[in-house]
């Protein structure tokens, strides 16, 4: 399962209605979320520049470092930041996310993620080019897709009003990348080494392609996720240890 981490950012948020079902188009808002291989249609003209979503802002320049630890005492350093790149992905913008893991100083994994917010406010997840290392060689791509291409599907990563009960499709790649996540809180609270937040939004997050996989996401107002707990299929937690905002 991806790593999806974001940043802050002072926003205005639109009011939007009550959620329900799968998707077309961003021409009408609300609008339904995607489910399964559900195929849908983005029309570029309803995306905007820039994300600003207050549970996943994403401004340029933005910088989280988080530390993922198991059980046995082994640790990840994995440290995501928002370009000023974009990629165009299905006639849209997509704004380029780079994700770097290392251990012990060496490389582990490194991905470049590519995200988009239509005008009703839902954040797109268009696809991910990653790669994963062992002694300073790729190993492996797979996980790697893009909206558009080989009968990949875009995802919402973020829904624009989320409320409790909501479940959705985050990415669709047939047998590489079919995460989904279902809202279950949106007042809980979470502590990690950055700080301690309130009313935090809890996700769980699952995929068709490992049914014994489960995470847990929190994600603070205004900061993006600050935690995520593997309850089953793992016991690994990422949590925010440092967060940089942009030079202005």
């Amino acid at each position: 399962m991806h790593r999806k981490i974001a940043g802050i950012i002072v926003v205005g948020v639109l009011a939007l209605g009550t959620w329900q079902g799968a998707i077309a188009t961003a021409g009408t808002c609300p609008v339904q979320l995607p489910q399964g291989s559900d195929p849908v249609t983005l029309e570029p003209a309803d995306f905007v520049d820039g994300i600003d979503h207050p549970y996943w802002p994403m401004a340029p320049g933005t910088r989280w470092v988080y530390r993922e630890s198991d059980t046995k005492g082994n640790a990840q350093r994995v440290k995501v930041t928002v370009t000023d790149r974009t990629r165009e992905i299905l006639g849209i913008a997509a704004t380029v996310v780079h994700d770097k893991v290392t251990e012990h100083g060496e490389l582990i994994e490194n991905t470049f993620d590519w995200y988009a917010q239509d005008r009703c406010g839902n954040v797109w997840y268009m696809g991910e080019n990653t790669k994963e290392y062992e002694d300073g060689e790729v190993v492996t791509t797979a996980g790697s897709w893009e909206a558009g291409l080989d009968g990949a599907q875009p995802g919402v990563i973020m829904p624009a009003d989320p409320q409790v009960g909501m479940t959705y499709r985050q990415e669709y790649y047939a047998g590489e990348a079919e995460d989904a996540a279902e809202v279950l809180s949106l007042n809980e609270q979470a502590q990690v080494p950055f700080g301690h937040f309130r009313d935090v939004l809890l996700t769980k997050d699952f995929t068709s392609l490992e049914p014994k996989v489960l995470e847990y996401k929190l994600y603070a107002t205004g900061i993006g996720p600050v935690l995520v707990v593997g309850v089953s299929g793992g016991s690994d937690r990422e949590e925010l240890l440092s967060f940089d905002l942009p030079s202005t």
